[in-house]
């Protein structure tokens, strides 16, 4: 099981199939997400400037409320089709084999502010919402979905790699209780002096082709020794951190070059 996060970024979807919740991934989370998507129509309804300062936006980003008031209403897309950015851009999805994109689609998912845990594959439209917006008669999403999400990705019993972003972790913390099946990947990039760093880009882009990697391996990867092996082709270097207390999960540093 693959964690990803959403796109900041998104297209618009095309044609005539709109959001039914009866066919997203996780039925478990239906009621959640209609309380959800209704009381974000109903923000984007409402006042403007309320609207924009709740989604972090200007007024030259209008388009995002009008997005959001017509949630219901929109053509929608495979996730993977929707999200756009370095990340994803990285994956290169249409150009994987059919047998590498149905592993992409059987083994990613993503964790949504605004539909709590999605597989790659379920429809949705395009929208605005962070992982730290604040939702009218909603509040904070961490407190909204973290109980639900962090149980469903309990359930699955699966081994974790999870490539979230801060926010989006928080969204869904993985169990302490399977802290021994989970591998947070940390991408850091080679600098001309002094140790490693974090670099955003260069950390979506490494993560796109890790993932596109793992869709285009023979076998799902099962232990962190195997994603070790498989990260390494596609770094300088990497590590496998062991945890420093019980209940935190595994660890793998992966050095890059400049992209």
């Amino acid at each position: 099981m693959i964690l990803l996060p959403p796109s900041e970024g998104k297209t618009d979807a095309t044609g005539k199939q709109r959001l039914d919740f009866k066919k997203l991934s996780f039925p478990e989370l239906t009621k959640q997400r209609q309380e959800l998507v209704s009381a974000v129509v109903a923000m984007a309804n409402g006042p403007a400037a309320k609207a924009r300062a709740a989604l972090a936006i200007s007024a030259k980003q209008d388009f995002e409320i009008e997005r959001d008031q017509k949630l219901l209403t929109a053509a929608t897309g495979p996730v993977w089709s929707v999200y756009t950015g370095v990340l994803y851009d990285a994956i290169e999805i249409d150009s994987l084999s059919a047998k590498a994109k149905a592993k992409f689609e059987a083994e990613n998912f993503v964790v949504s502010a605004l539909f709590g845990l999605i597989n790659v594959t379920d429809r949705i439209p395009a929208y605005r919402l962070s992982g730290d917006t604040v939702v009218p008669k909603i509040g904070s999403l961490t407190k909204f979905w973290s109980d639900s999400i962090t149980s469903l990705i309990a359930e699955q019993d699966e081994f974790v790699i999870d490539l979230r972003s801060g926010i989006y972790v928080k969204l869904g913390p993985t169990d302490k209780n399977i802290a021994d099946q989970v591998v947070v990947p940390r991408i850091m990039q080679k600098m001309p002096t002094g140790a490693p760093k974090v670099v955003s880009h260069s950390n979506k882009a490494t993560k796109g082709r890790l993932v596109r990697s793992l869709a285009q391996a023979g076998k799902s990867v099962k232990t962190i020794e195997q994603l070790a092996e498989l990260a390494a082709k596609v770094a300088l270097d990497v590590k496998i951190v062991k945890p420093t207390k019980a209940g935190s999960p595994w660890g793998l540093d992966v050095i890059v070059e400049v992209l």
